[in-house]
């Protein structure tokens, strides 16, 4: 795994690091920081050059939850992946992934690449030679603000559009996957007696309800997933949105707390209404880079993604695996009630269908 960009503020230990594996890259390294650099401009040029282009790709917070699972996925269909990371933390925790096999890269098809999210020079940077820009959304308040806040929303929001920003100042990025969320669709007012009962890509949820609940979270995907269309339309970048339901897995709660915590404000409701859903995150991964690959050809705007609507059974387990009360996911009901409104993945299950289609004779 290559490491780029770092600062000599993170120690001898970690320069050390940087030295040798950028030694086993490009036995003639240039002094200072420009050999780190050279490893990345080096790992590209042996590559043909239309491969470069189709196949180096860059992750925001590559070193979360939902960041490695694309990561992964995109490794093993062969991509060069440039990870950002933003502080010495994600530095570490790439370190240790590595040493303990839990991330192996070949070829040095892993590069990294300092940077930070609030500043667009700094991400223009990063992106430079990279065909599309995966944001999974998924950073450390600047602020050590614990939870997810009001302040975290405005700070999302920002992120994303300097993310946008960023992407149309760089002519190698064409287009960019942003990772949104679910519940930037559901959250309606329910006393609206002609309100649809399907819930689908074209569904907003209603900013003023969710500031009087106080639904931070939802605030944060839907201002960022809006002003990142926004940015889009005026910059005509090409941009597809994964709205994904709560994130589970391996480990999910340990390893991916505020999000989940953040996203299951309101669980109640959700649950009473129908709409609390969970997506495994190798699936979302999936999702991520399947939707990617078909921009080129016609995927495009808003796909939500679920895997199941949690019922009793399930909100039980959910329960089990959060350490809480199953009451505080569905309430006092006692078993699985008729929903008033139905959660469509339909525009992403047809586009993964097509994808994994079996070729006939005539193909």
């Amino acid at each position: 795994m290559g490491i780029l960009g770092a600062e000599e503020s993170m120690g001898m230990e970690l320069e050390e690091l940087h030295r040798m594996l950028a030694a086993r890259a490009n036995p003639e390294r240039r002094k200072d920081g420009d050999e780190f650099k050279e490893v990345r401009v080096s790992s590209e040029a042996a590559m043909d050059a239309d491969d470069v282009e189709k196949l180096v790709v860059c992750v925001t917070s590559g070193v979360s939850y939902l960041g490695l699972a694309i990561v992964k996925e995109l490794l093993v269909r062969r991509y060069s992946v440039r990870i950002i990371a933003e502080n010495q933390e994600d530095i570490d925790r790439l370190r240790e992934m590595e040493t303990s096999g839990e991330m192996r890269s070949t070829d040095d098809n892993i590069s990294v690449v300092m940077a930070k999210l609030t500043e667009i020079e700094s991400l223009s940077e990063a992106f430079q030679g990279c065909r599309g820009v995966f944001h999974t959304s998924a950073f450390i308040d600047p602020a050590g603000v614990s939870g997810y806040t009001k302040y975290m929303a405005e700070i999302e929001m920002k992120v994303s559009e300097n993310v946008m920003q960023a992407c149309a100042r760089t002519p190698s990025v064409t287009k960019c996957v942003l990772t949104s969320s679910l519940l930037a669709c559901i959250w309606r007012d329910n006393t609206q007696y002609d309100l649809s009962s399907i819930v689908n890509h074209d569904c907003w949820s209603d900013e003023s309800l969710c500031t009087d609940k106080k639904l931070w979270y939802s605030l944060g995907k839907m201002g960022a997933e809006k002003v990142a269309w926004r940015v889009a339309e005026e910059r005509g970048l090409k941009l597809a949105t994964i709205c994904a339901a709560l994130t589970t897995g391996p480990e999910f709660y340990r390893r991916n707390p505020t999000p989940t915590i953040a996203y299951l404000k309101g669980a109640q409701e959700m649950y009473a209404n129908g709409l609390l859903a969970t997506v495994d995150v190798n699936r979302l991964a999936a999702a991520h880079v399947l939707v990617f690959e078909a921009m080129d050809k016609n995927a495009r705007g808003r796909y939500l993604c679920f895997d199941n609507v949690v019922g009793r059974d399930e909100a039980e387990k959910l329960a089990r695996e959060l350490e809480m009360p199953t009451n505080k996911i569905c309430g006092d009901v006692s078993g699985d009630i008729p929903a008033r409104f139905q959660l469509s993945n339909e525009k992403l299950s047809g586009l993964m269908s097509t994808a994994f289609r079996p070729c006939h004779s005539e193909c």
